[in-house]
């Protein structure tokens, strides 16, 4: 038999009839709040319903989640119930008449997890109560450590945005690091040890107001960019992230996806989300718009 998801009083399981009583309403984004017990990737089962049709709006949640993934393939775990693992379906390449949404372009989809990561940064600030700040692309740091990342992918015309964020996760149950260990010659990186929102001393740690402020935000500045054709900069949503972003004026490491690096400063977030950085070596500009970004102290 199971264990009781009432077992450990300090970790609740959500309710999906009260999510779905205050997130899904006639004009709302979101159509249907599907909690899980247990399932291995929430990302895997919300492209599944994408390809079988299911309209934008879908939001997926774990209360445990067994194969996981974020950038890289690296795996995401969490006991049960000790932190938010979701995902939301989009299909922002499609009009929507009703509400006045032209189609977003392909180019501009890049920018859904960084969305995703002010919608995410905004709601633990304001519910948790902690200081919080995004690391480019798509991680959340509080305090000195990483608690959530998100992971965006395509599935047919929709895309797919998964975030795991550490709630009451304890030390004991935390990996070592997250992220690869820097390289030889370099100042100690980040590789940056995992934390939750308990441990960072977070006022409120009930799962249920951060999940509501979390898919109230994404549907805000989500509805906007659309209403914008997908311009990050008309929307609010440029200058937004890189308030909230903590790389921008930092000196980091960017591990390319084709096996280079360069180390600089990060100076700036451009209209299509990539990272501008002054290379070190040259002072050269360079673009990253893909690769794990370390920041070096």
């Amino acid at each position: 038999m199971p264990a009781s998801p009432y077992t450990d009083l300090d970790r609740p399981p959500l309710s999906s009839r009260g999510l779905e009583r205050a997130l899904v309403t006639p004009r709302s984004l979101w159509t249907k709040i599907d909690i899980r017990a247990e399932t291995g990737s929430t990302n895997a089962d919300a492209a599944a319903a994408a390809l079988r049709g299911e309209p934008e709006g879908l939001v997926v949640v774990a209360e445990q989640q067994t194969a996981g993934r974020g950038r890289r393939d690296r795996r995401w775990t969490s006991p049960p119930r000790a932190g938010l693992t979701l995902s939301v379906l989009l299909r922002p390449g499609a009009a929507d008449s009703e509400r006045g949404w032209p189609a977003a372009p392909t180019g501009g989809y890049g920018w859904l997890p960084l969305l995703a990561g002010v919608a995410l940064v905004e709601a633990v600030r304001r519910v948790a109560e902690v200081e919080a700040a995004l690391k480019w692309p798509n991680d959340l740091l509080v305090g000195d450590g990483k608690c959530a990342g998100i992971l965006a992918e395509v599935s047919g015309d929709a895309v797919i945005v998964g975030i795991g964020l550490n709630v009451t996760t304890r030390a004991e149950e935390l990996p070592a690091t997250s992220g690869p260990p820097p390289s030889a010659g370099l100042p100690a990186t980040g590789g940056l040890p995992a934390t939750s929102l308990r441990l960072a001393g977070a006022a409120a740690t009930d799962r249920d107001p951060i999940l509501r402020a979390l898919l109230r935000g994404i549907a805000g500045w989500y509805g906007g960019w659309r209403e914008a054709g997908g311009d990050a900069e008309l929307s609010g949503l440029l200058a937004a992230y890189r308030r909230e972003c903590a790389t921008i004026g930092r000196r980091v490491r960017a591990l390319l996806p084709g096996g280079g690096e360069i180390t600089g400063e990060a100076t700036d977030v451009d209209n299509d989300g990539q990272l501008v950085v002054i290379r070190t070596a040259d002072a050269t500009v360079h673009r990253v718009s893909a690769g794990d970004v370390l920041h070096v102290r």
